[in-house]
C-alpha cells in the first residue's frame, strides 16, 4: 500500500529530465464564439497554453507586443486593419513570432502570398482540430506547417506553372483588393472594408489592371471566375 506522501513522490519528475515549456498561443479572430472555441479546446492540449486574445489586427499587433507568444493564430477578415496588415506589421517588428493563418478562405486564394509575405503556415476553418494542434507544434519549432493542399498550390508554381496563373505572382494586399473588386465592390467600398484611403485603392487597381491585363472591374470578375478565385 503507497501511503499519501508516496504518492506525491511518484508525481515528480525524476531529477534531470527535462520538461519542454509550453507553446504559448494567441488568438486573433473577431468572432467571440470562435476564440472561446479555439480557447477551450487547446488549454486541453498537452504543451499548449493560450495566453492572450485579439479581436482585431490592431489589437493582434498590440497583443504580441504585451505578451511573449510563441504563435499567433490569425484570422484574416477583421475589422479595421485586417490579419494581413497585422501580418506584416508583426513580421517586421516580432520576426520570432509564428504566425499561423486559420481562415474562412480557402486556401487557393490567399495561402501562397501569404506564407511568401512570412507566414509560418494556412489552415482553412474546416480542418480538423488535431491539424491545428499539430500545426502549432510544428510552427513553434521554427518550422513551417503545409498542408497538401498547399503543397500542391505551392508545387503548381515551381514545377508546372500554368499560363494565365498572374494572381499567383500578386502580393497578399493586391490580392485582397483585387478579390473585392472582382465580387463587385466599388473602389470606395473597398477603401472603407480595408480602412485604405481612395487614393490608394485607386492605385492598386490600376496596378491590377496592368498585372492581370484587364481593362475593367468586369474583366477582373471574368478573371476570378475563370481561375475559380470567387466562392
Amino acid at each position: 500500500m503507497h501511503r499519501a506522501g508516496d504518492r506525491e513522490l511518484a508525481s515528480v519528475p525524476p531529477q534531470g529530465t527535462f520538461i519542454a515549456p509550453a507553446v504559448r498561443v494567441g488568438i486573433a479572430d473577431d468572432h467571440p464564439i470562435t476564440r472561446a472555441a479555439l480557447r477551450c479546446y487547446l488549454d486541453e492540449q498537452a504543451g499548449i497554453r493560450v495566453v492572450a486574445e485579439a479581436a482585431s489586427g490592431r489589437e493582434a499587433i498590440d497583443l504580441v507586443r504585451t505578451h511573449a507568444i510563441d504563435v499567433l493564430l490569425l484570422d484574416l477578415d477583421m475589422p479595421g486593419q485586417s490579419g494581413i496588415d497585422a501580418l506584416t506589421m508583426i513580421k517586421a517588428k516580432a520576426e520570432h513570432v509564428g504566425i499561423l493563418i486559420l481562415s474562412g478562405y480557402p486556401e487557393h486564394q490567399y495561402a501562397v502570398p501569404l506564407i511568401r509575405n512570412g507566414a509560418s503556415g494556412y489552415l482553412n476553418k474546416a480542418c480538423e482540430p488535431g491539424e491545428i494542434v499539430a500545426a502549432i507544434h510544428r510552427v513553434a519549432q521554427g518550422a513551417r506547417y503545409i498542408t497538401a493542399v498547399v503543397a500542391e498550390l505551392l508545387a503548381s508554381q515551381v514545377i508546372t506553372p500554368t499560363p494565365g496563373g498572374a494572381h499567383e505572382q500578386l502580393s497578399a494586399r493586391e490580392l485582397q483588393v483585387f478579390l473585392k473588386l472582382a465580387q463587385g465592390c466599388s473602389a470606395g467600398e473597398v477603401a472603407a472594408e480595408l480602412s485604405l484611403s481612395a487614393k490608394t485603392v485607386s492605385t492598386y487597381r490600376a496596378r491590377l489592371m496592368r498585372k492581370l491585363d484587364a481593362r475593367s472591374n468586369s474583366d477582373l470578375t471574368y478573371y476570378a471566375l475563370k481561375h475559380r478565385l470567387l466562392d
